[in-house]
């Protein structure tokens, strides 16, 4: 084991004053309203712009930023975004999702702090979301219920929002149709032809709230059919992998829809590996259209899905923010469009 050795104790020097709005108005000569005004975005006072540059400048040179309590007992509550980190392993395509809702909230002037829980979850999770007082929270999957809704708003959330296949009762929800998801990436392997269906299920924790429906659905498209679904548990490790490509011709299945890209790109090597022909001894389906899918060979189909734009997203959240009274908005998400290439 390497021995990390301790540094020495820093020296002992003297204590320096934090930056004041008072020492930013001195140094820019204006007053502390300006300041104020300046550095918190209000765009009701009219400031001219080689103002706000003084004031700005005066606030680097000093090393001077905005106290967040402050501004939030003037404004009667914080303007702090909460997102609890996904108890789930989060994909590029949710990724990406994040960025570009981090962007938009950012652009109304909201802070977003991502918030990572181990061991924490439901009521337990929320009351320690609700420690840090955010006027908002965004909780992915199922890591609400309607009592941790009322948790946080007691403690001042003014907007919270959920992101799954169910809404949560006092939550706005922006609804997910992961059985569209298998519906559509099944009837697209049966509508060319194959009768003996594979369906992934990750062994992985947390994907299950996105796994079963979209088993589920894949069982729907086949429902009054001459085909079968067969259950696949799979965790994302070559090792298994290579132990499900191996019982593949003992199975009798020629197609696979393997949950998304990642986990089809994972079972799709593995199935070669061990011999077998794609897509002539086995079809294979993902989901989220990633663009690594696009450059394997044969290239990959998949199954396109259209999360909520950024700025959509924001725009609920800064109208439940301003009208906390507001009835409770659902929206449905996740358009699922099959996409046919080489490997069905």
């Amino acid at each position: 084991m390497v021995q990390i050795p301790n540094p020495p104790p820093p020296e002992p020097s003297a204590a320096r004053s934090v930056p004041t709005s008072a020492d930013v108005a001195r140094l820019a000569g204006v007053s502390r309203a300006t300041v104020s005004y300046v550095l918190n975005n209000t765009g009701a006072v009219r400031i001219s712009e080689p103002t706000r540059r003084r004031v700005r400048e005066a606030a680097r040179e000093l090393g001077y930023v905005p106290h967040a309590a402050a501004r939030s007992l003037r404004a009667g509550h914080s303007r702090m975004v909460l997102m609890p980190a996904p108890s789930f392993p989060a994909g590029p395509l949710y990724s990406r999702f994040l960025s570009g809702l981090q962007r938009a909230l950012g652009r109304l002037d909201y802070t977003v702090v991502q918030y990572g829980t181990v061991g924490v979850h439901g009521d337990e999770a929320a009351r320690a979301w609700a420690e840090l007082r955010p006027v908002a929270v965004l909780a992915p999957g199922s890591d609400l219920g309607p009592q941790g809704v009322e948790i946080l708003k007691r403690s001042g959330a003014r907007a919270v929002v959920t992101l799954g296949p169910e809404a949560v009762e006092g939550a706005h929800a922006l609804l997910t149709d992961q059985e569209g998801v298998g519906r559509g990436a099944t009837r697209h392997l049966y509508d060319r032809g194959r009768r003996r269906i594979g369906v992934v299920v990750p062994a992985e924790r947390g994907l299950d709230v996105f796994s079963a429906p979209r088993l589920d659905g894949a069982r729907q498209a086949v429902t009054g059919t001459d085909a079968t679904v067969t259950e696949l548990p799979l965790r994302y490790e070559e090792g298994d992998a290579a132990r499900l490509a191996a019982r593949w011709r003992p199975l009798g299945l020629d197609a696979v829809f393997a949950y998304n890209d990642e986990y089809a790109m994972l079972l799709m090597r593995a199935l070669q590996d061990e011999g077998l022909d794609i897509p002539g001894d086995a079809a294979v389906i993902g989901a989220d259209d990633l663009m690594l899918g696009r450059l394997l060979r044969p290239r990959l189909s998949t199954v396109h899905l259209e999360l909520p734009a950024g700025r959509d997203l924001a725009a609920l959240v800064d109208r439940a923010v301003h009208d906390p009274g507001a009835a409770p908005e659902r929206h449905k998400v996740l358009g699922a469009t099959v996409v046919h290439r080489e490997s069905s």
